[in-house]
């Protein structure tokens, strides 16, 4: 059987057929690798001798987390295709941007969104849509005869393996390339970091059309050997049965579903005693938080990754997760960090400037946007647009995104920084800050606060003072049930100020 130092399927086929690697929770399925392996090859040769797939074409999915996803993934790398997963929470209109820019020869939608693939108006003529539950058959694993691939593709490490676009909060959304070497060096890394191996078993519920559902841990761990049960979705109460009945070793998540899962029933009830650690990312997490899962016995890991570079690009240990609150910790193994001001010069301890990165798991760059590319690297450096500052001890900070900063009387007004400090106080559960304008000071800081109590304007201002610069003092404030997320569980700031501009007044 051939096989590519790329194909990690396939050499675990080779190594360990026999041992557990995906089930699916839904249909109470499971599949071994040599299972898997034979699954893929059954669905690559239907994408090249039926879909007429070759390497370089691009084959886009519409669909929630399943398993005919993760055949696609397979299939397509022994072929060289470049998967194009969609994010199908967007509108018809939104895809077709996406669509436009991809140009794919197959799409493959899951049947309930039948109707938003039918509004789509920029599919080529020649793109082939088709239901991914024609797919199905290859997961009978039972009634599949023993195949070759009848051409092997040569792979390289800079071929690609998908197109992950960008969210999109802050613009046209990009298509960051992701290719074999990135999600090489993200393995090392990663599991350097996490001392993953083959004993380790988790569970796959992030979408599929974020860096998150392919690469904090679903490739690292594919590339140590290790199992997943895959989800549909998060449901917090789902997934602590699921932590406790199959005894996970790593969970993922954001803050956000930290706090869903100590928030249900079972929290205090269910054995997490088979978890290592948790590893959080997205957002910091706030100290109360993590001591509600600390005293579950289950040690919190926080890092920070961004979609063009790893994503798994630093990580804080555990043991510092409440001493260095608000840390992104060191950067990872095969990764190097620097924080310059605009002219480019590097900063020195303690003060704030752009966080740029260098490392073997850079993105070679955008999809077809080769002046979006160049302008986010300098030499081999990768601007990350975050703004972040180290500590003495050598620990990292992300202050804000760079482009999240406003300017109140002359100053920078970093909201990251302000909502640090909102956390911490003990009637309020979560606080986001966006600048809003000003006739005095061009700009200042408006809160949103989520808190079970009338906490007034007054309140928050004096809590404030001493801990924030009076021009970093939010001088508007609202109360709020919950902070608007993103796709990606990610705060998101563009509601917030949609939120702002609708309210007739400013309490």
């Amino acid at each position: 059987m051939t096989q590519h130092a790329h194909d990690w399927l396939s050499r675990w086929a080779y190594y360990t057929p026999d041992k557990l690697f995906l089930k699916e929770h839904s249909s109470q399925q499971s599949w071994t690798f040599e299972q898997f392996e034979l699954a893929a090859r059954h669905t690559a040769q239907h994408l090249s001798q039926k879909l007429l797939m070759k390497k370089g074409d691009r084959l886009a999915i519409y669909s929630k987390n399943r398993m005919e996803y993760f055949l696609l993934y397979f299939a397509a790398i022994k072929l060289g295709v470049i998967l194009v997963p969609l994010n199908f929470r967007l509108t018809p209109v939104e895809i077709d941007v996406l669509l436009h820019d991809a140009e794919p020869q197959v799409l493959f939608y899951e049947s309930e969104y039948a109707m938003q693939v039918g509004q789509l108006a920029s599919l080529s003529p020649d793109c082939q849509c088709i239901g991914i539950d024609v797919l199905t058959i290859f997961l009978d694993v039972n009634s599949l005869a023993d195949r070759e691939i009848s051409t092997p593709v040569e792979l390289s490490a800079e071929d690609l393996v998908m197109i992950l676009y960008t969210s999109g909060t802050t613009g046209v959304p990009k298509g960051a390339m992701i290719s074999h070497k990135m999600l090489f060096w993200n393995a090392i890394n990663t599991g350097l970091r996490l001392d993953i191996n083959s004993s380790d078993h988790t569970q796959a519920y992030a979408p599929l059309f974020h860096t998150g559902g392919w690469n904090v841990l679903f490739t690292p761990f594919l590339h140590h050997g290790a199992s997943h049960t895959i989800l549909e979705g998060f449901d917090p109460d789902l997934l602590l049965d699921l932590l406790e009945t199959e005894k996970s070793t790593i969970l993922f998540a954001v803050p956000t579903m930290m706090q869903m899962m100590a928030n249900a029933k079972r929290f205090h009830s269910v054995d997490l005693s088979a978890l290592r650690y948790a590893v959080v990312g997205g957002a910091p997490m706030p100290i109360p938080l993590i001591e509600v899962w600390h005293k579950k016995g289950v040690p919190i890991r926080q890092g920070y990754g961004l979609t063009e570079v790893g994503p798994n690009c630093f990580s804080l240990n555990q043991d510092a997760a409440i001493r260095k609150q608000g840390s992104i910790g060191f950067p990872n193994f095969y990764l190097d960090a620097k924080i310059l001001d605009e002219a480019g010069d590097e900063l020195p301890v303690g003060e704030a400037g752009e966080l740029c990165l260098r490392s073997p798991v850079v993105t070679p760059g955008y999809w077809r946007k080769p002046e979006a590319s160049e302008a986010a690297m300098t030499g081999d450096w990768f601007h990350t647009g975050d703004m972040a500052k180290i500590d003495d001890e050598g620990y990292y900070y992300i202050v804000d995104r760079k482009k999240n900063m406003f300017i109140s009387g002359g100053e920078n007004v970093y909201p990251a920084e302000v909502e640090a400090v909102l956390i911490t106080h003990d009637l309020i559960k979560d606080a986001a800050v966006i600048g809003i304008p000003h006739d005095k000071w061009g700009e200042v800081g408006k809160a949103f606060i989520v808190s079970d109590e009338n906490l007034s304007l007054d309140e928050i201002q004096a809590y404030c003072l001493g801990q924030l610069a009076k021009y970093k003092i939010p001088k508007a404030m609202t109360r709020i049930e919950a902070l608007p997320l993103n796709d990606s569980g990610k705060l998101d700031r563009l509601e917030l100020i949609k939120m702002n501009n609708q309210q007739k007044e400013i309490t």
